[in-house]
């Protein structure tokens, strides 16, 4: 048997089911392989890992030539880091929070601007009657300029409460972009799974095939019975439709996988994902402190309790008075008999009175003590959810991991088995077709298990990353503009 026989089957996903068909039809007795060695599953299974590792190596390599590695050493290698990529410059979500964010941005250096200055000119103390610019001696032709000016400290609690929006503005970017890639992990994690069962799916329909000739041909000679063969056929039209069911999601899961892309010419490329890591290892307490400490959500909420206590002092400033300062030149014509009049200059201060304090301020401040105590209390409640939420993916995560386990390294090659019994016991007539094709049938269940609780650890996984907050670290953010300068 060579090595080029046993390649191209040990690395399709649908070897194993091929290979138990193979044995099924060979122990029946009713059709042959013309001479061509089967491999065994246990040495396709290691063949398959040495395919395996050979694929990652090349990978590995590929990525060191590139110049990829962080940090030029031998570091993990995110799979989704190319449509990762793709996402932060194409998706328009993220695109929209990345502008709500400049906004936000720009709005920190209005905040705590002076008001324009206002130019006045005109005529002062004109006759009514003559409009003579000469008859009075306060007649005059007048330019000033006045500039209002704010309760010192005003203006810097002006400035912070925009830097505190603004810094909530880019938390609520860079949780877009975890929720996002967070999606993206999912619907990556959907296609590859949808497609694994459907290859399973396909596999298992040629192998109900062949038994469905093996009881065609035992009918044939009067070995078997008509229910054995309408069994099988009922079995492969079960299988028909299981593959149309199975398409259908796989297209639905590569058009969000598009969506999230932003591709509307072309579909998004599939990933070759790795297996899991054989000693995963996760720790609650301090996953849950991680969050705490970089979930942009969270970061948020602080950002908009922090500006609910600067509201709150901004409305107490707001019972000062603000203050207006004018400076005006007057220009006076000479007298009738030609005397000389003098130029004056005027300058006056002047400030409003806050005799409505308690209509007005005191219902300033007590709003914003109401949006502090709001952002508190949800701050509060989303850690404790956060926490709930952390919990219950960490247990999803462990337990799918233990199942898939289970499948491959238990219940699969105990249902392999189990078909070749029974296929030698239906050999010699020990057992029925019915017991034949159900335990056919459980090898193709426990296989489509498997690749669920493979892609279920897979979500926990990516819905863990994205409660930490970990995905928000491909957004790329400018510093905090917390005192309002440019940078």
């Amino acid at each position: 048997m060579s090595i080029d026989t046993v390649l191209p089957r040990a690395a399709s996903a649908s070897a194993p089911l091929d290979l138990a068909g193979m044995g099924i039809l060979r122990l029946a007795g009713v059709c042959q392989r013309d001479g061509n060695a089967v491999p065994n599953p246990a040495s396709a299974a290691r063949l398959r890992r040495v395919v395996g590792m050979t694929r990652t190596g090349i990978a590995y390599a590929a990525i060191a030539c590139a110049g990829l590695f962080s940090e030029g050493v031998f570091a993990q290698v995110d799979p989704y880091a190319a449509l990762t990529a793709e996402a932060l410059a194409n998706n328009p979500e993220i695109r929209a929070a990345r502008a709500e964010r400049e906004a936000a941005r720009q709005r920190v250096y209005a905040a705590g601007a002076l008001d324009d200055p206002m130019v006045e000119t005109g005529v002062v103390n004109m006759p009514a009657t003559s409009r003579s610019l000469t008859q009075e001696d306060m007649t005059m032709k007048m330019i000033g300029l006045s500039q209002r000016l704010p309760f010192p400290g005003k203006r810097d609690l002006r400035r912070e409460l925009a830097a505190r929006d603004a810094d909530a503005s880019a938390q609520g970017y860079r949780e877009t972009v975890n929720r996002v890639l967070r999606e993206l992990r999912i619907a990556v994690t959907e296609v590859q799974a949808t497609a694994d069962a459907e290859r399973i799916a396909l596999a298992s329909r040629d192998t109900l095939q062949r038994l469905l000739r093996v009881a065609e041909a035992r009918y044939a000679v009067g070995q078997g019975s008509q229910a054995d063969v309408l069994r099988a056929q009922t079995q492969v039209t079960k299988m028909s439709d299981e593959l149309a069911r199975l398409a259908r999601e796989r297209a639905n899961a590569q058009n969000e996988l598009s969506r999230l892309l932003a591709r509307h010419d072309a579909p998004a490329p599939a990933l070759d994902l790795p297996a899991p890591a054989e000693d995963l290892r996760l720790d609650p307490p301090r996953l849950l402190e991680e969050a705490l400490r970089q979930r942009p959500q969270l970061l948020a909420l602080r950002a908009m309790a922090d500006k609910g206590a600067r509201g709150i002092d901004l409305a107490r400033k707001d019972g000062w008075p603000d203050f207006d300062l004018r400076l005006s030149y007057g220009q006076r014509s000479p007298a009738p008999d030609g005397m000389r009049r003098e130029n004056v200059v005027s300058f006056t201060v002047a400030f409003n009175l806050p005799v409505w304090r308690g209509s007005k301020t005191e219902p300033r401040i007590a709003e914003a003590h109401a949006s502090r105590d709001q952002a508190v209390a949800m701050l509060d409640a989303q850690q404790q959810e956060l926490g709930m939420r952390l919990h219950h993916q960490v247990l999803a995560a462990e337990q799918e991991l233990a199942s898939l386990r289970r499948y491959e390294r238990e219940i699969l090659p105990q249902a392999r088995l189990t078909v070749d019994a029974a296929a030698s016991a239906y050999r010699v007539g020990r057992v029925d077709f019915l017991t034949l094709l159900d335990n056919q049938m459980a090898v193709l269940n426990y296989e489509t298990a498997r690749v669920r609780a493979l892609a279920s650890h897979r979500k926990a996984l990516a819905e863990i990353d994205f409660l930490t907050g970990r995905l928000a670290r491909a957004a790329q953010d400018g510093p905090e503009l917390s005192s309002g300068a440019r940078p």
